[in-house]
Formats: C-alpha cells, structure tokens, sequence
C-alpha cells in the first residue's frame, strides 16, 4: 500500500489526486491522507506531495469538464473539511466521476460517493450555521471596522463571507479564523479578500473581543428579554446551539 500525504490546503490536496491518479498503482494499493500523519502502519510507503499550481488547475479543469461545476463544489467542500481522509474521500468520488460523467451525482448507493455528500454536508451545515452565529464588534480607532472572531471546524471563510459581502457591501469589516490563523477582509465597496495573519496581526486582533462595544450590550438585553424562565430548557438550546458556537457570541459571555 502506497500511501500519498500532504498538506490540508486544496492546492496540495488536488496535487495528491494527481499524484496518486497518475501512479497507476491502482485504486486498491493507494490511499490519501492529509498531515501530520499519526500512527505509521506496516507495509505501507508513505510520499510526502509538495503543492504544485499546475497540477491542481489540471485535476480542477478535468473534474469541470468531465464531472461539471456542482461535483467542482463537492470537491472544494470536502476539501474544506480539513478531515485527515478528505484526500482520500474526493479521490474515490473522482474514480466515479471520471467514469460515469455528471450521473455520479445521482448514484448515491455508491459508498464513495455518499461519503463524499456526507462530509460536504457536514461543511455546508457549519457554514449554514455561522452565517446565523457571527457576531460583529466595532471597533473605532479613527477607522471604524466591523470585527468578528470565529473557530470552525471546517474552513468556512470563503464560504461565508458572500454572504455579509452582500448584506453589509459598504462597510469595513473582517471575519478572523483565530483555528487557521486567516482573514477575510472586506473594504467598503469592494471585494473581500483572503489574507493570512501574521503572529503580531493575531496579538492585536485578538485584544479586539475585550473592547467595549455598545452593540454587545444590545445583544444581551435582547436575549435576556425574550427568555421564559419557565421555559428554559439547556438540552434542547445545545441541540440548536452546540456550545462550540458560543465561545465568541456576546450574549453567552458571563453566563
């Protein structure tokens, strides 16, 4: 067994498929997996897989022509998941998809492609979930900007942030991944954008949620107000609102 490592990004994940793929071991003697990789296991051969830009756009552009745009964002999806076997789950859609066209997406009965709906699902309920849960500070130190802090699971930015792009398009605010250490940044009037935080931009933001912010204390006189004591019930809160959602949510905080 040939296993093929790499890093969680999708360049690097797409890069693995194509190494794997163009190995011709055969679909039985390899499997992906993203790193740090854990326990080594016996009789099998591990190879690391650098990032490589033109081997990605070539797996993207053969999965768009061949497979179409919706199984493109399957993939991107579970490759967001940052799941160790995200790797290994689009390989095996793929050997589907190359095989049967645009009807893989149909062929739910198939394993492979189940799990590759399950943890796209699972990615897409996250970010379904954020797009409720994000809460803004604003900050104002001569440049008023909107800041929120969250920590997913999944890499959820790029999801999400069309979402407040198009409901807040004149303001200036970030959405901070404090897991990843990433940002979306989006000026007033223009596209976000992407960005990677250095140690020193993380320190200084990170001092943002112990601001005072008059729009917090809103928060917490509206969900206090509209609580029943009768009627409280935890359990089913936590079912709606799983507790790793409230760590940046003002309403929750001094609870």
């Amino acid at each position: 067994m040939t296993v093929y490592t790499c890093s969680p990004d999708l360049a690097s994940i797409l890069t693995c498929i194509y190494e794997a793929w163009n190995s011709r071991l055969g679909y039985r003697n390899v499997r992906l997996m993203t790193e740090p990789v854990g326990n080594l296991e016996l009789f099998c051969d591990y190879c690391h897989v650098e990032p490589d830009t033109e081997k990605a756009a070539s797996v993207t552009r053969s999965i768009q022509k061949k497979i179409g745009a919706a199984a493109w964002r399957l993939v991107y999806l579970c490759a967001m998941s940052e799941r160790s076997d995200a790797p290994d789950v689009i390989y095996r859609f793929l050997l589907y998809g190359f095989s049967y066209g645009k009807d893989t997406l149909h062929m739910l009965q198939e394993p492979a492609v189940f799990h590759a709906f399950e943890v796209s699902r699972q990615v897409t309920n996250e970010a379904h979930s954020f797009r409720e849960f994000i809460r803004f500070a604003n900050i104002s130190s001569g440049f008023p900007i909107l800041v929120s802090h969250i920590s997913p699971k999944a890499n959820v930015l790029t999801l999400v942030a069309p979402h407040f792009s198009d409901r807040l398009p004149s303001e200036n605010w970030m959405i901070l991944d404090d897991n990843r250490q990433l940002a979306v940044v989006h000026p007033a009037d223009r596209p976000f954008y992407l960005t990677r935080l250095s140690p020193d931009e993380i320190e200084r933001l990170s001092l943002t949620e112990s601001t005072s912010d008059p729009y917090e204390e809103l928060w917490k006189g509206f969900f206090t107000a509209i609580a029943i004591k009768e009627r409280s019930n935890p359990d089913c809160q936590r079912t709606h609102l799983p507790l790793h959602y409230r760590d940046h949510m003002p309403e929750f905080k001094n609870l």
